[in-house]
Order: structure tokens, then C-alpha cells, then sequence
């Protein structure tokens, strides 16, 4: 049934006998199909879960619109014409079929013909492909793709093996040429129904073919509805004709003909009439028909034509009497026969009544016409089959025949407003081809049911058998043996045959038979279709007149008496066989052919009339669904069981679901495939009644659990996607921490090598010339350049580049705030700030004004470096220098620079050769053009910052000019935080299970143990002495306001043990609301007791009303007082304090209360007791800048004790939480 059962390996035949449940099966590691694509729909039929016309269309719909065109029901392919090309035939797509099962690619036509192949060869069995489906849902379509494939995988690479595929292919275009046409419908629709069994040899490569054809529409050629048209080959043939045919059968154009031009449909989008002759005639030499044979059925074909051209008029008598001699004369030289006989056998019709007479019954036009008609149909008819037979001549088995493949190309269920007998044959034939359907599905359904041991209800089914015996049956007469007895009764006149007809009809008694007024109606497996009986048994005699029959016998030509090779008997009055007949026969002999074969099936379906791509017709569809069988079909198939599947594929899909089964995507499972799968349905909770294990296949009732457990499976490959994605994040993050770590050293030890080799550079300038600054000595000065950012694209840097209109191509190197001294007139000198830019080329000096309340920025100066004649600097510590530029219309610019140092330097890099550096007690500048003057530099041990003034620049002492800078400080060795440090992994063993590090006993979640009640009898107090006195801050507050009298002390008791140490009590000075739900809100005055402290400001404390985290700062430990002296009486206590007055209503004291201080910043996390000692923690390589990091923190030393014990106190930190921090 075109399932394929297929064994790994060339184990084949082996496994296919042997038990599939005998030993561990051979599992592959399981693999994520990449290449899987979202399912749409189902894929198959048998999983809907409401079998309805309306959820089949609905699935076939959603998958259409989503370019998915076919959809099976278990073995049956349903295609919906997609009316574009989707690049689904390619020979990559072919290729990806080569010897997969069925259930291993989507539906594909490529599918069934894999199926269909690998079946013949393994089973030794003949397959058959029946295709079905109304014109233009893409039966010829998919015939041709399964011959594509076939000869694609079929093997054989000698010669006459390539000869017969190419044969075997060339059938199509010759075929669609005689037998397809342009339908309203359909562009290419067929017009006959073709059998196409291809014969392999017993290495599966093919030897020959035979082609049987059925129902040709002959009607056609003699006349078409409006735009539609003939036949292919009479357009091909009238529009590309050679010259030689033109002149020697008198070949015209189309539009000439009455039978190609009635129609006015000429010419068709999409079709090349010319190219496709050549096609036709390329066709014809692959397949072997030589010159003289082409010639020969062009010249019937050019007979047809101009039979169509002949007209007739009446005579005086009012017969028949044609109208243009000239076009019979040239049939009659077409045909090779006497003009005249062509006229009589047209005119005249010659009768046969039992009397034995015979009689000549002259035609009246109407008559002559339809024989005329008649003649050209009976020709074409028959070369039709002499060019079927000689293609059939052609593929003959060049070998030894072992196994063949039948392709069944054959019209669907038709159902029109007027059916007649076309349609009743057409009808007939899908009812025994549903009949064997029924058969064999149910058979094979049986009979696997049986062989696996499986119990099962048997199935409910409509069996068709009676609609076909109504139609074939012989005793009692069904349809066609009445239309036979009709014609014999009366054969005579068509209307009395139709009356004698009807009558019979009426007088027949069947649940599937509906007589009507002028019709009959036949309840058909597809729905009920009305019949009409007018003309219905002429057509069944189908048969030509005596006199075309003797004219062709009587015809020179050799081509002509091998088209109608009988000859006529005169004196034969036995009635020839119907048309009725002739299809029964055919139809069962079908039958008998496709019984032997192992059948697949293709429903296809027309999803709109316009041929549009887009365009879902639903009404189209589900009348197609309806007459299909569809439901039926998709009923019977899971009428039993909607999956089954062997015990090794089973496990194979659906092992990952079974921790019995599977670790990590590989087969763990040490048992034989059958126990694999019960455990498998075991583990996800399969309902045992909604499967059943066989001998060899597990068995699935309702597609809801396949559902399940493909969405299980679908599930179990995300799950791991995420458990994967969480460790490539982790390592991500680790690599990133890595890579971060890495630049932080490298930089420290190489990026920065520039800028201190840069540094040393600056040095030089200076050295032995300049007292220097202590900053300009340090170890960890380096010499940066652009500190404003002018290079950088966004920033305050970019808007001095912006504002100042500094050209972009201009590289700065150097920019620093600075200040410029202003001489203005009447008015003593003073210093204004600056921007300083420096760029390779100029020196720029940027001024900032407040214009209107905004700040423009503007180049004050731009001097060229090339300008610069000198700079001038003193020998003292003060940052004062000079530009000698000595222009004749502006001063010299005398400034102030703390980075000076650094700006020579760049100065230099940028004046190779002109940078002079002038350093003298005084600076030297044109304070005016021209005029020059001298700074003197004055050393001052009283002035802490440089100030100028009187044309003197005040500074102090400075560093030794011979000073070198400060080593480069090392950094401080602090020892590698673990990479796990922010959960960058989370720890824990398998399974969610503790780690084997994890320390165990640290308790990170305060808890207060809730008073537990006991039934236990409670001891009697000891009785205290009365002179015991209670401290005031334990008692209870109700007591204190009690008005009750005292009650006498009670006697006293015997001397006790001596109480245990008692603890510590602190007192709340300040009040203090807690802010989350393990802070615990206090209020002054309150007596609590301690039960955890923590060195980073925060206690566990415990109140009357539960346990919670409080600031140390808040509390004052009370000293326990010593036992008073036992007294007689019982003291009163001292009335409570005045209350502070307030101040109005605002609520404020009058009397100055403390303020408390600021609780710790860092609190313990909610819901957790304290941490283990403090663990230090590296800023510097921090994952976060949270600052806290669970509770740990890094102690604060005291400024005042120092650097070293500042340090100190971090690394014996660090040694405590060594142990906490590689907890990871």
C-alpha cells in the first residue's frame, strides 16, 4: 500500500522476517534536525482531531496558504495545485528522498515514488500509483514527477536502459500534444485517462513500458465551449507546419478551420505552440517513428481539419447536398477514396431492419452534419489508439520482465449540472477504483492487525459494491446492460431508445437508484449525481455508419486500413459492442491489473478556478474533498489505530523522554527495543488503553497522544537549549572576565610604557636647567597629551574644537586649562584663564566670553609652531613660560601652565630641530612689538602658591634641578578572585544537589523559633525572698499601672542552688524603624538582649516581639547589678519620668535631644543571618559596582594608623575569607 518498511544497512532481508523486538536495537546518538521546519497544520490526515469535510479543508487551507501543497492520510497523498513554481523539484530536493522512509521527509510526490520503488525491489512486489482529481488540479503534473524520479533512481547506465527512460519520458509531451487541451479550467488539461506500467528487470532497472488509454473526450475535436479549444496538436501543427506540408495536405493557418476557430480561442498565456511542436516531433524520433509514419498522421490530422470545413445545404427535396465540392474533393485526396463516395457516405445512411433489407435513407443537413462530425471524431479516435499501440511497439521489454510500477493518470469524480454519459463512465471507473481502495485498505489493515497479534474492533465501512453492480450488473440488467436492451429494442430512432431507456430504469429496484422526471440519479461514494437520459443511449452505441465503414474500406491508403482495420459484414446484423461494453471490460481488466499491484494513491485538488496562486476557494475545495473521498478515506484509515510504528523507530524518536532510556541524547538502555518503548510510554504517562504493543510495532489510537508526545520531545530539545545557553553565557561572561583581566595587566605593563618613556623624554628637557615640582617627580605621572578630549567626538573636548572652528583634519596633542597674563592699560597686569591646544602644526590659545549670557568659545591666538622663535622659561620651580614669537603687530603671549613640562615635550615631538628652550633667572618676552622685557622670577619661602606681581613672579624653593622621577609603584599583590564570583556559574552539584564544596553548616537565614506548646505539666516556681528586688527595665509596664493592692509576700523558701550567669542586657537610645523585613524597629528605652554580633555594624537582636537586625550604635549594654540584700518588704518603684514638654503642636522637644547617629550603610541581606568572617574584596576586579558582595566586607582602617596598617588589616582580611571565596 506504498508503505515502506525500511531496514538500516544490508540487513534488508533479514530484518524483514525477523522479529524487530529480538535484541538491542542500534540507536544513533540523538541530533536536533536543524533543517526542521515548523510543522503547519498536520502533515497527515489520520492525526485531525475531528474527522469533518470542514477540519480536512481547514488543514488543507492553512498548509496551502504556507506553500505546503501536500498532505498524506497514511499511505495517501492529497496535492493541492499551487498554480507557481515552488522550487520543490529540483534535483537537490530529489536527491534528499534517495532512500528515506516515508516518515522521514514531508509529504512529497518524490515520497510515493521512493515508496513505490524501494517496495518493488525489496518485496518483489508490482506497485501501482493511482492518480486522481478533477482538470487542472495537477494529475499530468504529478505522473511526470514520478516518472522524474523514478528514472533518476532507478540505476542503469547501458545504453538501451538510457534509451528506454528517455523513451519512457518522451511519452509525455507526445501524449499531451494528441491527448490534453485548454479548458476553462485547466491550460493543459487531459483529456483521456492513461495507464502507464513501467517494467523493471530483477535488478530494479527498466527494461520497457506499456500504456493503455481510456475514455479519449473525441468530442472535442468536433466542437468546444467558448474559450476553450482543441485539442494541442492542431494548433501546434497549423501554426508550425513545414512548407512540405503546407503544399502537400493544404495546411493553413488555425483560424481557417472550423473545428480549431469555433471556439475563438486561439492562442494561450503561457503556452508556445511552436516551440511545442518541436517538442512534439523531437518527441516522435525519441520514441522511434520514422519520416513516412509522421507524415502519415499528419495527413489524417490535416483529413480531420478539412472534414470540419465541409458544409452542406438543402436540395430541392430537402436533403442534404453539399456546398463546396472543392473541400471534398481534397478529403477525398487526403483519404485516398472517390470524391463521390465521400458525399454518399456522408448524405446517405444505409439501414439494416430484421426484415433482411437493406435500405438507403437519404440525409437531411442536420444529419449529414452529425455523420460528418461522426467521420472526423472515428479518425481521430483511432489515431489516437494506433499512436498509443505504436508507442506501446516502441517500449517493449528489451529483457526479462521480473516487476513493474503502474501509474494511473485518470479523471476524478465529476459532478457538473448536466451530466450525461461521460460522466457515468467517468463515475463508474472511480467507483471500482474506491472499491479496490476500500479492499485493500481494509485488508491490509486486517491483515496487520492479525500478524501483530493486536485486538481490535473490525470497521464500520460503506462498501460500494452495490453501486457498482448497479451500473455493470447483467442479471438483473444494471445501467449499461438496459442502455444495450434499449438500443436493441428500438435502435432505429435515439428518442425511442431513450423512452425504452427510461423505462427500464423506472422498473428497477435499488436504495442507490433515484428515477426523476427526463433524468435518473445514482447515489455515487462521492455524493448523488443526476443523469440525464436525453441522447445518453446514442452515445452508448457509438458506432459509425455502414457507409464511412465501407468508404474507408474501399481508401488506397495502407495508414487508413490500419486505422480501421475490420471490414465490414453486409449481412452481419448482430449489434457491435457498446460503449458501455467497451468500458466494463476495460474498467475490470483495470481492476484485475491493479489487484496484482500494490496501490499508493494521489488525490489531487484544484483550489480555484483562476489559476491564481493566492486564491483558496473553499466551496471549490470541499465539493473536491467530498467527491474525492476524503473522509472516507482518512475514516478508514484510522478506524483502527491513527499511528503505529516498528519498536526500533520508536525508540529511536522518542527515547530522549525516558530518563530509563536516554543521559545526555545518548541510548542508555540495555534491553530490547519492545521493553525500551513500554518504558518510554511508561515514563510519560501514556493511558494503557490508548496504546497497544505488537509482535513487532507499538500501536497509538488517537493522534492527540502523538501529539503529546512530539510536543514532549519538541520540549525536552528546548529544555536543553536552555541548559546549554546558560553555560555558553557562563563561559562568555568568564571569557569576558579573562579578556578584561588581561587588558588590565597589559595596559598596566605595556600601554602605559609610552607615556612614560614620553615622561622621560620631558625629563631630559628640564634636567640640570629647571628646579622641579614634586607632582612632575612622581612615579605614576605619565604624560597623556589631549586632557580636555579635543579629539574625541562628543564631549566638552569636541565643543572647544567646535566652537574654536579647529579644522578636523588637525591631530591635537596636547590641551590643558591654562592661564594668560593681560596688560591693560591703566590697570595692572593679571592673570585670565586659558585653553591651551596644541596640534602639529599650531599653538592655539581659546578664550571663553560671556556673550548674552552665553559662553562663546573663540581662538584668541593661533600661531603657527614654525613662528615660534623661542620659549622662555626660568630656573626656578614656577610654571611660568613664555612664546618668542616676536610678531610686529601683537605682544608675545607670557603664560602659565601647570603641565608645562608635559607641553614642551609635545613641542618638541612636533619642532624637530626649531623648538629652542631659552631658561634663565628671568623670562624673557615682548611685552609690546618690538620691545622686549624681562620677568624676573623672585624665591620666596613664605609662598606656598605662585603669584606674580610689579612685573615679578613670586615662587618657593624648588626640587634640585639634577632630580630624577619616582620609580613606577607596584601595584599591591593581592591574590585572583575566582571566576565564579557573581554566580557566573551556579554552583551545585547534579541534579540541583548540594556541591561537595559548599560549606554546609553556615546558617544564612535568621529564623526565630516559634514557641512550641507541650503538653507537659508545668513545675512549681520557687518561691523568691521578698527583699529581692526586680531592676525596673524588666518588668512589665501593664503591672506598673495596675491600681491593685500588693499582695503579701509569699513565705519563704528553701535555700536554691546559686543562679547561672546571667546575660548581657543593652538598652535602645535612639529610636529606630526598621526599612525591611529583617530589620526590627526599636524605640528608646527598650531592653533587648544580643544573640549574634557582626563586626560590620549590624547585630542580631531579640525583643518581646520577635528576632531581627538592629545597629550596634543604638545600643548601650547595661551593667547587671549584684544581688541585692534580701528585704522584708517589697519596694515601691520610683514613679516613672516626667514627660518633655513640646513646644506648640509641631511635636518638638523643648529640651535638646541627641541625635542618633547614621545606622551602618551596609546591612545584612534579607532573610539571613550572618555571614562567615568578612572576605576582602578587589575593587579593581569587581564584576559588579554594587559594592556589596553578600554580607562580606573589606574592614576600614583608621586613617590615622597609616598606610601600612591600613594594609595590613586588608590582608589578614583576605586570609580569613580564602576558604569562603573558593566556595565555587
Amino acid at each position: 500500500m506504498g508503505i515502506s518498511r525500511r531496514p538500516k544497512g544490508d540487513k534488508a532481508a533479514k530484518q524483514q522476517h525477523g522479529g524487530a523486538s529480538g535484541g538491542k536495537p542500534n540507536i544513533k546518538k540523538a541530533a536536533f534536525d536543524t533543517t526542521k521546519k515548523k510543522e503547519i497544520g498536520v502533515s497527515d490526515l489520520t492525526l485531525i482531531s475531528k474527522v469533518t469535510p470542514e477540519a480536512i479543508n481547514d488543514n488543507l487551507k492553512k498548509r496551502f496558504e504556507a506553500g505546503e501543497i501536500y498532505t498524506y492520510i497514511g499511505h495517501v497523498l492529497v496535492s493541492v495545485n499551487p498554480f507557481r513554481d515552488l522550487g520543490i523539484y529540483t534535483d537537490a530536493a530529489l536527491e534528499s528522498y534517495k532512500g528515506k522512509n516515508r516518515l522521514e521527509m514531508p509529504p512529497h510526490v518524490f515520497a510515493v515514488a521512493e515508496a513505490s520503488y524501494y517496495n518493488m525491489n525489496a518485496y518483489k512486489e508490482n506497485q501501482c500509483v493511482i492518480i486522481s482529481g478533477e482538470s487542472g488540479a495537477g494529475k499530468t503534473e504529478a505522473a511526470k514527477r514520478l516518472m522524474q524520479y523514478i528514472a533518476n533512481v532507478s540505476g542503469g547506465n547501458n545504453s538501451s536502459i538510457q534509451q528506454t527512460k528517455d523513451m519512457v519520458l518522451a511519452t509525455n509531451p507526445l501524449l499531451e500534444a494528441f491527448g490534453n487541451a485548454k479548458t476553462l479550467r485547466n491550460n493543459n488539461s487531459s483529456r483521456f485517462g492513461k495507464y502507464l506500467q513501467l517494467q523493471f528487470n530483477a535488478q530494479g532497472e527498466p527494461v520497457g513500458a506499456d500504456i493503455t488509454n481510456y475514455l479519449l473526450e473525441k468530442s472535442r475535436v468536433v466542437g468546444q465551449i467558448l474559450n476553450e479549444r482543441n485539442f494541442h496538436i492542431f494548433y501546434q501543427f497549423t501554426k508550425g507546419a513545414s512548407s512540405t506540408y503546407r503544399a502537400n495536405l493544404g495546411v493553413q493557418k488555425p483560424e481557417t478551420y472550423l473545428y480549431t476557430s469555433k471556439s475563438k480561442c486561439l492562442e494561450v498565456d503561457g503556452i508556445d505552440d511552436l516551440a511545442e511542436y518541436q517538442d512534439t516531433l523531437n518527441a516522435m524520433k525519441v520514441i522511434g517513428l520514422t519520416q513516412a509514419e509522421q507524415d502519415e498522421i499528419f495527413r489524417m490530422l490535416a483529413a480531420v481539419l478539412w472534414t470540419g470545413n465541409i458544409q452542406f445545404g438543402e436540395d430541392k427535396d430537402g436533403y442534404a447536398a453539399v456546398t463546396d465540392q472543392s473541400v471534398v474533393d481534397f478529403l477525398a485526396y487526403l483519404l485516398e477514396v472517390d470524391p463521390q463516395h465521400v458525399v454518399s457516405a456522408i448524405t446517405i445512411r444505409i439501414l439494416t431492419p430484421r426484415s433482411g433489407e437493406v435500405i438507403e435513407s437519404p440525409a437531411n443537413p442536420a444529419q449529414a452534419m452529425a455523420t460528418r462530425d461522426a467521420l472526423a471524431k472515428a479518425i481521430y479516435n483511432n489515431l489516437f489508439d494506433w499512436i498509443v499501440e505504436r508507442v506501446n511497439v516502441a517500449l517493449k521489454a528489451r529483457g526479462t520482465t521480473a516487476h513493474s510500477i503502474g501509474i494511473l493518470d485518470i479523471y476524478g469524480f465529476e459532478i457538473f449540472e448536466k451530466n450525461s454519459f461521460e460522466q457515468l463512465c467517468i463515475n463508474y471507473v472511480n467507483e471500482k477504483l474506491q472499491q479496490i481502495f476500500i479492499q485493500l485498505t481494509l485488508k491490509t489493515e486486517q491483515e496487520e492487525y492479525a500478524r501483530e497479534q493486536i485486538q481490535w474492533t473490525p470497521i464500520k465501512y460503506f462498501d460500494n459494491k452495490i453501486v457498482c453492480d448497479l451500473i455493470e450488473s447483467v442479471r438483473p440488467p444494471g445501467v449499461f446492460s438496459a442502455m444495450k436492451d434499449a438500443t436493441k429494442t428500438a435502435h432505429a430512432d435515439p428518442a425511442a431508445c431513450d423512452r425504452t431507456f427510461m423505462t427500464a430504469i423506472n422498473g428497477m429496484s435499488n436504495p442507490h437508484l433515484t428515477p426523476r422526471q427526463g433524468n435518473f440519479i445514482i447515489k455515487h461514494y462521492a455524493g448523488d449525481v443526476s443523469y440525464t437520459v436525453d441522447g445518453i443511449t446514442d452515445k452508448n452505441k457509438d458506432q459509425l455508419l455502414k457507409g464511412l465503414l465501407n468508404m474507408f474500406g474501399q481508401s488506397n491508403n495502407r495508414f487508413v486500413h490500419d486505422l480501421f482495420p475490420h471490414q465490414v459484414d453486409q449481412d452481419n446484423r448482430k449489434q457491435p459492442p457498446s460503449a458501455g461494453d467497451k468500458i466494463k471490460a476495460s474498467a475490470n481488466d483495470l481492476v484485475a491489473t491493479l489487484m496484482k499491484a500494490q496501490p499508493s494513491y494521489i488525490r489531487t485538488i484544484k483550489p480555484n478556478e483562476n489559476k491564481s496562486w493566492s486564491e483558496y476557494n473553499v466551496p471549490n475545495v470541499m465539493h473536491q474533498i467530498k467527491y474525492l473521498g476524503l473522509q472516507e478515506n482518512v475514516r478508514i484509515r484510522r478506524a483502527g489505530f491513527a499511528y503505529r510504528q516498528t519498536f526500533d523507530k520508536f525508540v529511536e524518536r522518542f527515547y530522549l523522554l525516558s530518563p530509563q532510556t536516554s543521559y545526555a541524547g545518548d541510548y542508555t538502555w540495555t534491553g530490547d527495543s519492545k521493553s525500551g518503548a513500554k518504558q518510554i510510554l511508561k515514563d510519560t504517562s501514556i493511558p494503557a488503553e490508548e496504546f497497544q504493543m505488537g509482535v513487532t510495532k507499538a500501536f497509538i489510537k488517537a493522534p492527540e497522544t502523538l501529539f503529546a508526545l512530539e510536543h514532549m520531545r519538541d520540549r525536552y530539545w528546548h529544555n536543553m537549549a536552555i541548559r546549554i545557553q546558560r553555560v555558553w553565557r557562563a563561559f562568555l561572561r568568564i571569557r569576558i572576565e579573562a579578556a578584561t583581566r588581561i587588558q588590565r595587566v597589559w595596559r598596566k605593563k605595556r600601554v602605559g610604557a609610552e607615556f612614560l618613556a614620553l615622561r622621560e623624554r620631558g625629563h631630559r628637557i628640564l634636567q640640570g636647567r629647571k628646579e622641579r615640582r614634586r607632582f612632575s617627580l612622581l612615579g605614576s605621572r605619565r604624560f597623556m597629551g589631549d586632557y580636555l578630549g579635543v579629539n574625541a567626538s562628543m564631549g566638552q573636548g569636541n565643543r572647544i574644537r567646535t566652537g574654536a572652528n579647529i579644522p578636523p583634519n588637525e591631530q591635537v596633542i596636547f590641551s590643558c586649562r591654562g592661564e594668560l597674563l593681560e596688560t591693560k592699560f591703566g590697570r595692572s597686569s593679571k592673570l585670565s584663564p586659558r585653553t591651551i591646544v596644541v596640534t602639529k602644526t599650531k599653538f592655539y590659545i581659546i578664550a571663553q566670553h560671556l556673550v548674552n549670557k552665553q559662553v562663546q568659545i573663540a581662538i584668541e591666538r593661533a600661531i603657527p609652531l614654525g613662528a615660534i622663535k623661542f620659549v622662555g622659561v626660568s630656573v626656578c620651580r614656577d610654571d611660568w613660560f613664555s612664546l618668542g614669537v616676536g610678531s610686529p603687530q601683537e605682544a608675545d603671549p607670557l603664560m602659565t601652565c601647570l603641565l608645562k613640562t608635559e607641553l614642551f615635550t609635545h613641542m618638541q615631538g612636533a619642532m624637530p630641530g626649531g623648538f629652542t628652550l631659552k631658561v634663565a633667572d628671568s623670562i624673557e618676552y615682548a611685552k609690546k612689538p618690538n620691545k622686549m622685557q624681562l620677568v624676573k622670577v623672585i624665591k620666596d619661602s613664605t609662598v606656598r602658591e605662585d603669584f606674580y606681581k610689579s612685573g615679578a613672579v613670586h615662587t618657593s624653593q624648588g626640587e634640585p634641578p639634577n632630580s630624577l622621577s619616582r620609580p613606577l609603584p607596584k601595584g599591591k599583590p593581592i591574590p585572583a578572585k575566582p571566576f565564579t564570583k557573581g554566580r557566573l556559574i551556579k554552583p551545585g552539584g547534579p541534579g540541583g544537589r548540594p556541591s561537595k564544596f559548599t560549606n554546609t553548616t553556615r546558617n544564612t537565614k535568621p529564623v526565630a523559633q516559634p514557641a512550641v506548646a507541650r503538653n507537659v505539666p508545668r513545675p512549681q516556681l520557687q518561691a523568691q525572698p521578698a527583699t529581692v528586688s526586680i531592676p525596673s527595665h524588666t518588668r512589665n509596664q501593664s503591672s506598673q499601672s495596675s491600681g491593685r493592692a500588693v499582695p503579701p509576700p509569699p513565705p519563704p523558701a528553701p535555700p536554691s542552688a546559686p543562679p547561672a550567669a546571667r546575660q548581657p542586657t543593652f538598652k535602645v537610645l535612639y529610636e529606630f524603624v526598621g526599612q525591611s523585613a529583617n530589620e526590627i524597629t526599636m524605640r528608646p528605652g527598650d531592653s533587648i538582649s544580643v544573640v549574634k554580633k557582626e563586626n560590620n555594624g549590624w547585630w542580631l537582636v531579640k525583643t518581646s516581639t520577635g528576632e531581627g537586625w538592629a545597629p550596634s550604635a543604638y545600643l548601650e549594654e547595661v551593667a547587671v547589678p549584684p544581688p541585692p540584700p534580701p528585704v522584708v518588704a517589697r519596694p515601691i518603684p520610683p514613679p516613672p519620668p516626667p514627660v518633655a514638654k513640646t513646644n506648640g503642636t509641631n511635636g518638638t522637644a523643648i529640651r535638646g535631644k541627641p541625635t542618633p547617629p547614621a545606622p551602618p550603610a551596609k546591612r545584612p541581606a534579607a532573610g539571613r543571618k550572618p555571614a562567615p568572617p568578612p572576605a576582602p574584596r578587589d575593587s579593581g576586579m569587581s564584576l559588579n559596582g554594587s559594592g556589596t558582595d553578600s554580607g562580606r566586607s573589606t574592614p576600614t582602617p583608621s586613617l590615622a594608623g597609616g598606610l601600612a596598617e591600613a594594609l595590613r588589616a586588608r590582608q589578614s582580611a583576605m586570609q580569613r575569607g580564602k576558604d569562603d571565596d573558593d566556595d565555587w
